[in-house]
């Protein structure tokens, strides 16, 4: 019996990752944002920090995810960025 609930959880394991990848291609398609728009967002998110900040622009990850609404509850996309900052840059604040 316990060799049946290993393969299970395996093929619960894949059902989650397959169900998860299908509501992220979900939220691209309603939110009709093609990945050449996420990649642009990407470039102009980089040139905008990259003046302030040293980032790790190989760990930079930019995605469209689902998230809720505070007002209401309603799902609503969102654009999440992580980005790994090295370094502060030193500018002067006037």
């Amino acid at each position: 019996m316990d060799l049946l609930k290993i393969f299970s959880k395996n093929n619960t394991n894949s059902k989650t990752v397959a169900k998860e990848r299908l509501k992220l291609v979900l939220i691209n398609d309603r939110a009709d944002i093609s990945p050449k728009f996420i990649e642009m967002l990407k470039s102009d998110i980089t040139r905008v920090v990259s003046e302030y900040m040293v980032i790790d622009e190989e760990g930079f990850d930019i995605k469209l995810t689902r998230t809720k609404r505070e007002s209401d509850d309603a799902p609503i996309p969102a654009l999440v960025a992580n980005i790994p900052i090295v370094k502060v840059k030193d500018k002067n604040i006037k």
